[in-house]
């Protein structure tokens, strides 16, 4: 079995439909944030729907549906989720409401944020890295929330690994592994291109993945919506 591992999508219909254009994997796994920031939050929902057999709910998700405040949010996120909660349709508003934090497929836990904390937790330093493999024992687990991409291993000892470019391969049989699928749809790294991961259940492989979309359709969608136009412009820079 192969799986597609997606997160982060953000309402960004464009960066969405070129990842799974790109996909050619058995299954596709939804790490969270589908909607949030950007402008077809909607059209999201009704292809995560579609095309995924698992998918997460994130911070994000939780705050348009209420679930978390809004105080939390910096100023553009708490604005854009203001502004998803006035077009969320029923539809999408059903299906993220039955959606958890957390998962765990066979051998493989699944979370928006951490282990440690499903919802906010990063994990962006050896430390928190640690906390999650001590906290959880699967063999391998897929984090989201950070919107980078990361491969860091576990021998029991000492954290490897750390940033993964487009195309890096992983050797799941050698360690216990963390990884971040990065962003379909608000992607960071200084590197525009829509984000995602590949994993080869049988033969016990991961690769990154980038690819690019039309960014400034995007960003047309983003400004005609009347969302902060700082949403938009970090698109084309990949932060």
């Amino acid at each position: 079995m192969s799986v597609a591992v997606l997160s982060d999508i953000h309402g960004n219909l464009h960066a969405l439909e070129a990842v799974l254009a790109a996909v050619e994997a058995d299954e596709v796994w939804c790490l969270g944030d589908v909607v949030g920031y950007g402008p077809q939050p909607n059209a999201c929902c009704a292809l995560i729907r579609e095309r995924a057999s698992l998918c997460l709910a994130g911070n994000h998700d939780l705050a348009v549906l209420g679930s978390l405040p809004l105080n939390e949010f910096n100023g553009d996120a708490a604005a854009a989720a203001r502004w998803t909660q006035t077009v969320l349709d029923d539809d999408a508003r059903s299906f993220l409401s039955g959606l958890e934090p957390s998962a765990t497929r066979g051998e493989t836990a699944l979370f928006h944020g951490s282990p440690v904390d499903p919802v906010w937790d990063y994990v962006l330093s050896e430390q928190a890295a640690e906390w999650s493999f001590r906290f959880c024992p699967a063999r391998l687990i897929l984090v989201g929330h950070s919107h980078v991409q990361l491969a860091l291993s576990w021998d029991g000892e000492a954290i490897g690994g750390g940033l993964a470019a487009d195309t890096t391969e992983i050797d799941l049989s050698q360690a216990r592994w963390l990884l971040n699928p990065g962003s379909v749809g608000q992607p960071r790294g200084n590197d525009p291109r829509a984000a995602f991961l590949e994993i080869d259940v049988a033969a016990g492989r991961a690769r990154f993945r980038r690819v690019p979309y039309a960014i400034e359709q995007t960003q047309a969608e983003i400004r005609a919506a009347g969302l902060p136009d700082a949403l938009a412009e970090r698109l084309a820079l990949g932060v």
